[in-house]
């Protein structure tokens, strides 16, 4: 091997790890190292799944019931806090609201109190006190009682929003897996499906972990995560599907190197999408809850913030994984890889007898191997030529 030869050896094997990432020529072994990787995700689906059976979640008063009264955040002694707003409450009733929230910002800023259901003497009763003790300033510019307002939610209509949201999550699902069942093949459906099943859990385990209030907003959202992690899932799968593509008449990649060359080829992509779509996310999330206070945007933001990180990690280290390892039951695939490695193998033993560095698993020098003994095949199909003898001096002019 000259010089120049060792220079751009030395070159690509310390190629930058974020241009090998974006030129998708496999830095990541995932498929390699699966079982970290599921007993990763088995940890964490079991620590939510703890929490969910232990800690439970916090339901908003859409799924339990109850009663809010609503008033202005302007008193007539200033600016008018949730905790304050609380005391009142406790002092009138002799109990603590469930939630105290600020709505809104500026002089439109409004509070939120939410408990269980009152009749309508307690409903007075606090109305009152609220307006004796904190004097919130309603449209007039005057403190006035007409400016607290209450509202009674019934438990009904929260179990109606969940039991909707359940039919569509198993229609939803049934309409996934038939459709990848019959682009790509039930292998591949099988592992989508577990992996959105997955999205599912931890998603939910988030919520009862964080213990942010369950909201139809909530499960609004959820839904729509699913759709952004099947989208991902759905990528990586075609260039698998792609890279693939006759591999069982091939003896240069397994399944699972394949499958995992096609992970590394869309991973920039994954990753990119998943950024784009996070960062409106964010801004929902910031200016919605943190500028505005709007309770409803913090609980939308993070089921679809949760969701789509989880999303992007599970399309890239669960399903493509799982999707190896139900094609390697089939005996076809497990001969095909049996004649991988034996090939590899052969060509090791044969660079040692020739006292060379190749290396099968190297890509550019398997490449390089393969054309030698296309050459070689080539060759020795030609026939040779013979030439004829020539006595005397080489032939010229012929002379006159």
């Amino acid at each position: 091997m000259t010089v120049v030869d060792e220079k751009n050896t030395t070159e690509n094997k310390h190629e930058s790890v974020f241009h090998r990432l974006y030129v998708g020529s496999g830095v990541f072994d995932v498929v390699g190292v699966r079982k970290r990787w599921y007993l990763f995700f088995g940890a964490l689906v079991l620590v939510c799944v703890a929490s969910m059976g232990v800690k439970g979640f916090n339901f908003g008063i859409d799924f339990e019931g109850g009663t809010q009264i609503q008033l202005p955040a302007n008193g007539k002694s200033g600016q008018i806090t949730e905790e304050r707003a609380k005391e009142v409450f406790a002092s009138a009733l002799g109990k603590p609201a469930d939630e105290a929230q600020k709505v809104g910002s500026g002089v439109s800023s409004t509070i939120q109190l939410r408990s269980d259901t009152l009749d309508s003497a307690e409903v007075a009763k606090v109305k009152q006190a609220l307006f004796e003790q904190l004097g919130p300033i309603g449209s007039s510019g005057q403190p006035s009682v007409q400016a607290i307002s209450d509202s009674a939610v019934s438990a009904s209509w929260g179990g109606e929003i969940s039991r909707q949201a359940l039919i569509a999550l198993g229609v939803f699902l049934l309409a996934v897996t038939l459709f990848l069942a019959l682009y790509f093949d039930p292998r591949m459906a099988a592992a989508a499906l577990v992996t959105l099943l997955n999205d599912i859990v931890v998603t939910a385990g988030v919520y009862s972990l964080i213990g942010f209030e369950v909201t139809p907003a909530t499960v609004i959202g959820l839904l729509t995560i699913l759709g952004f992690s099947l989208y991902d899932t759905v990528v990586v799968f075609d260039k698998v599907r792609e890279n693939t593509r006759g591999l069982l008449g091939l003896t240069r990649r397994t399944y699972g190197e394949a499958a995992n060359l096609a992970l590394n080829q869309t991973l920039m992509r994954s990753f990119n999408t998943s950024l784009i779509a996070a960062l409106p996310i964010l801004g929902l999330l910031v200016i919605g809850y943190i500028l505005l206070g709007s309770g409803t945007l913090q609980e939308l933001a993070l089921v679809q913030l949760t969701g789509t990180i989880v999303g992007v990690l599970s399309s890239v280290a669960l399903a493509t994984p799982l999707l190896v390892d139900f094609k390697m039951r089939d005996p076809k695939y497990r001969q095909q890889a049996d004649r991988v490695a034996s090939r590899r193998a052969n060509q090791a033993r044969k660079a040692a007898e020739r006292d060379d560095d190749f290396d099968p698993n190297d890509e550019d020098a398997l490449e390089a191997e393969l054309r030698k003994e296309k050459a070689y095949a080539a060759a020795a199909s030609v026939p040779a030529r013979n030439q004829k003898a020539h006595k005397g001096r080489p032939s010229g002019k012929r002379k006159r």
